[in-house]
């Protein structure tokens, strides 16, 4: 099951999703923003180009969990630990 850590910056959502391995569970650090169409969109960054969207939070959690498996299926993940999350803003 996932654990929701709403933080106080705009619309992200950190989750931290289990996933059963070979070697028992693993843990990945999601990212969830909420677009402009207000679609929730998750990325792992430990995985390269896992990412997926959805309408509601509900929807979200079974794609994500699907994705990483796929994404694990054709590459390795590191080992990485979440340190934190920060929000920048640049001039454009």
């Amino acid at each position: 099951m996932a654990r929701f850590c709403l933080t106080p910056l705009k619309a992200a959502i950190i989750v931290t999703m289990k996933k059963i391995t070979n070697k028992g569970m693993r843990e990945f650090t999601v990212l969830i923003e909420k677009d402009e169409d207000g679609f929730f969109v998750a990325t792992v960054p430990a995985l390269h180009s896992c990412y997926t969207q959805a309408r509601s939070l509900e929807e979200l959690g079974p794609r994500i969990r699907e994705v990483i498996k796929l994404c694990l299926a054709e590459q390795k993940a590191p080992r990485m630990k979440f340190v934190g999350l920060q929000q920048v803003e640049v001039n454009t």
